[in-house]
Parts: C-alpha cells; structure tokens; sequence
C-alpha cells in the first residue's frame, strides 16, 4: 500500500475550510475512487486529473485508487481541488516525495493538457490557509497577485503541471510555450462572469472623469449624498425622469473614503468568490459600486444558486453603495428580502446543502419616480396617473423597507439657469471628499472602542445611553415621535444623522440645529435649514 496527502481549501460562502486530500493506491483492478461528499464538479476531477498526468508525460499509476477528502461530513465543491488531487496520486506513486506535499496546500483547476487554470475565490482560500497555521500555497501562476495579498505566505505560482512536479522534485523546471502575442490568455476564458452591475463607470462618455460639480443644482440632494457617505446611511431620492437621480448614486463611491486593509480585504474575497475579480487585479481600495436592474430576482439580490449560495448583490456591494434604480419596479419579495441585511450588515441564507453567512454592509441608494408617468407633482407637466394608480406605484416599497432608510430627499428637475451653467458651479468630488473623510475620523474617535465605525451603525440603546444629543436638542423629534409622525426606530436614526450632521458640522455635540437638518432628511419635509451638511459652516 502507498499512501500521501496533501490540503486543498473549500468555500462555504467567502470563509475557507481547510480539507486534508488522502491519495491511497493498493494492487488490484484499475479504478478511482473519491470520496468526501464531492459536488459534481468535483467528481468530474477524475478524468481532469488523470489527462492531465498523461499529458505531462508522467505515467498514470494503474493500480486501485482512492482518493479521501477529510472532513468528509463537510460538502466540497468546485474544481480547485484538481491541482490536489493530482499531486496526492503522484505522491503515492512515489513519483513525488510524500513528505514535500504535507505542509502545502494546493489551489487550481487542471486543464487536460496539464495547464493550470485559475479558479474562484483564491484569496478567501488562501486567507483561510494562513489562519490555519499554513505558510506555503501553489495557486495558478496568474492568481498568484491575489494570493500575495495575504501577509505572512508563501506563494508559489505555477502554470502548469509538469512545472509544478519539477520544483517538488528538484529538477529543472521546464518553459512553457508562449501564447500567440496579441491573444487573451486562453486560462482565464470562463474565469469571470461580467454582467453583475458591479462598478460605477469612472469617467464620461468624453473620457472626463466622473465630479460631483458636473451636476446641476441639486444642492439638498448634494448634501443629502454627503451625510450619507459621512455616516454610512441609507438614502431614498424621489423624483420626476431626468432629475439627475442617477447621476447622483453614481458619483457617491468618490466621495466616500478608500477601503482600509480589512475592509479591502473582505471586499476583494467577496468579489474573488463571485467570478468578478480579474485576475492578476490589485487589492480593491475603492468602496464598489453594485446596480443590478429591476428585473432581478431574490436569489440574485441576497444570493442564491444551486447547491451553497453564492454571493448576491448585498454582498458584492459590501463596504461600498447598492444602486437600486426604478426600485419601484423590483419584485416585492427582492425588496423585502433586504430588510435583514440592511440591519444586520450580513445575509445568512439556509438552503439543504447548508447554511451560508454571507457579509453584507452596504450603504443603500433607492432611487424611484413619483408615479408611472414620473410626472405626479411636477410644475407645468400634468400627471396623467390615476390617484388609485399613484397610491399603488408608491405602495411597492414597504413602510418597513422605507423606515429603514435614514434620509428621504427629493430631487426636483432643475432650473435652466443651474442647467446651463449661469448659477454657481457646486463643489468638486476631492472638496467633498475631504469633508467626509473629516467627519469620518471623528466618528471614529469618538467610536473607538466600539464594534461600530460609522454613525449608521450604532445601536439604539447606545445612542441613548451612551451619546446624548445637547440638552434640549431633541425637542421636535420627541414631538414628532408622539404625533406618529416618526417611529421608535426613527428616532433613533434622527438621532444617528444628528451626529453626522454634527461631525460634518465640526460641532462636538448634536445641537438643535442638527437635529432640525436630521429631521427634514428623515421626513422629507422641509423646516427651512439652509445647509444640511459642512459646505457652509
């Protein structure tokens, strides 16, 4: 009997599972055999790996073979298995030292010519392998960018099989041959699925850079976009077709701060697990930005798929913006679906092959018309909506899904002279940007300590108990709340964008003028404050 092992890595949604690949070969009858609650996919390792060998001139051993994936209890999925597999039954044929294959883990899909092919979620794999104590991994050659980006390993990338069997056997490792120059790299065909609504577009269409002074007026809906990126908080603009809704959502990712290593590091495996991730790309230092149509289902929001759910748009949107534009017109189910997440800041999704926690902290944009004409309660364009018609198109989104959304702005068209550019020019991204990034800080000064690092996420019973508003301040909030006018919850988020308003502000406590900001961004009716946030202090 020869027997060697190896470690390959399994995703449940983006956390790792370190699994032990026994290789076992005994005399009798030729066969492969695996075993371990493999997926299909993985099942069809079998004739991967053993064209594979072949192809790279070694000899298959024909001899009874089993191959165990330990722990067995646990579903494997995926063919980033392939490269483990291979070296395991090399291992046990003693053409490979066993004892070189105990401290590695392995990563990549084999190709029948022996080329190794990138797969999904190596550096939520490769992060797992670090916590477990692993210091050595061999991933694809071009995944080895990602894999880098873990500290503390060591990374070997390699293209191909008979590469990889020279460097464990210390022999000179043979030369590729060259792809034909000007052709895409036929190892990454399938790697990525586009499509995802991942990414705000950076520039315009005449290759100038997305700024927030490229939109006309809009001066509430400015400021609103600015305490939302400042405190994390979920926003809903209302308006008629053409307002700039959208031009809005798209340029708040530059506004809000870069990613540090954590967040960076939590959203690239995210990314790396849904396919989205080029490979060879850097390390994402920008929040995303994730848009998916109206037409989308649950699954597709929440995440879903056969078999364990793969990451949804809450979760490739996590650290950055979910654009739902026309939101409206999205399934009621898709909508309500959201309500856990937008609370939690994670969508934990139970199918029959087991039970996914999925990270999802996103700041949320809702942008909708006022009915289906998008023309109810404009100036000089009547509507032609049914009162009974317009009651229904608003009653899509949920009292429960809006009072979870901290700031409700709408977005009147603009006037021809801030269309044609005779009114003053509005602040640039980088100005914005700043004073963000100012009241970032002192959020998270006056948070340190805590698990929460934006106003938006502070707990109720902490702000009451632990951060007050200055004495007095919230009067007309309380007053609101004894009107039904604000709920329990909406208290409290008046007084989360209190704070915002305050840090935006420079001011150490929420004063009443703070709360008065707060409280027309949380109704949407207007008390008369002249500025909302920190453009004019």
């Amino acid at each position: 009997m020869a027997f060697a092992r190896t470690y390959a890595v399994t995703l449940v949604g983006v956390e790792g599972i370190i699994v032990e690949v026994q290789a076992d070969l005994e005399p009798g009858v030729a066969s492969f055999a695996l075993v371990g609650l493999p997926d299909k996919t993985l099942v069809e390792s079998r004739d991967r790996v053993r064209a594979a060998v072949a192809n790279a001139g070694i000899e298959w051993p024909q001899r009874k073979l089993t191959i165990g994936l330990s722990p067995a209890s646990v579903p494997k999925s995926g063919s980033g298995f392939d490269l483990a597999v291979a070296t395991a039954v090399l291992g046990a044929a003693e053409l490979i030292d066993p004892r070189s294959l105990t401290d590695l883990v392995m990563i990549g899909e084999l190709g029948l010519d022996g080329r190794v092919r990138p797969v999904r979620g190596v550096l939520p794999a490769v992060l797992a392998a670090a916590e477990a104590g692993y210091e050595q991994v061999v991933v694809p050659e071009c995944s080895a960018a990602e894999a880098a980006l873990v500290p503390g390993i060591s990374v070997l990338g390699v293209r191909s099989l008979r590469q990889l069997v020279a460097v464990l056997t210390d022999t000179p490792v043979p030369d590729e041959e060259p792809d034909a120059p000007g052709r895409p790299d036929p190892l990454l065909s399938g790697f990525s699925f586009p499509g995802a609504g991942i990414g705000a577009p950076s520039q315009t269409a005449d290759g100038r850079r997305l700024d927030f002074a490229d939109v006309a007026g809009q001066h509430l809906a400015r400021g609103a976009l600015e305490v939302a990126a400042a405190g994390g908080h979920h926003i809903y603009l209302k308006g008629p077709p053409g307002a700039g809704k959208t031009m809005l959502a798209e340029r708040l990712p530059g506004i809000m701060p870069a990613l540090d290593r954590t967040a960076a590091l939590e959203v690239t495996a995210v990314h790396s697990v849904a396919g989205v991730l080029q490979a060879g790309g850097p390390l994402l230092s920008r929040p995303p930005y994730c848009a998916p149509h109206h037409s989308a289902t649950m699954q597709s929001l929440v995440g879903g798929g056969n078999g364990l759910p793969r990451p949804g748009a809450v979760s490739l949107a996590h650290r950055g913006v979910l654009f739902l534009d026309e939101a409206p017109e999205f399934g009621a189910k898709a909508l309500d679906a959201l309500r856990q997440p937008l609370e939690s800041g994670h969508v934990v999704i139970a199918r029959a092959a087991g039970v996914v926690r999925l990270p999802a902290q996103f700041l949320m944009v809702l942008a909708a018309n006022p009915c289906p004409c998008g023309r109810h309660g404009t100036q000089g364009d009547p509507c032609d909506c049914m009162p009974s018609v317009v009651r229904r198109y608003q009653a899509r989104l949920s009292g429960p899904l809006l009072d979870r959304v901290d700031l409700r702005v709408d977005v009147d068209r603009v006037s021809r002279a801030e269309l044609i550019g005779t009114g003053k020019r509005g602040e640039s991204t980088e100005t914005v940007a700043a004073r963000v990034l100012e009241a970032r800080q002192r959020a998270e000064q006056r948070l340190a300590g805590t698990p929460w690092r934006t106003n938006g996420e502070v707990s109720g019973h902490a702000l009451r108990t632990r951060w007050h508003a200055a004495t007095g301040a919230m009067q007309a909030a309380e007053r609101e709340l004894e009107r039904g006018m604000l709920s329990a919850r909406g208290l409290d988020r008046v007084l989360r964008v209190a704070w915002t308003v305050a840090d935006l502000r420079g001011h150490d406590q929420p004063d009443a003028g703070d709360v008065e900001a707060a409280l027309q961004l949380r109704t949407g009716i207007s008390r008369g404050v002249p500025s909302i946030a920190g453009g004019a202090r």
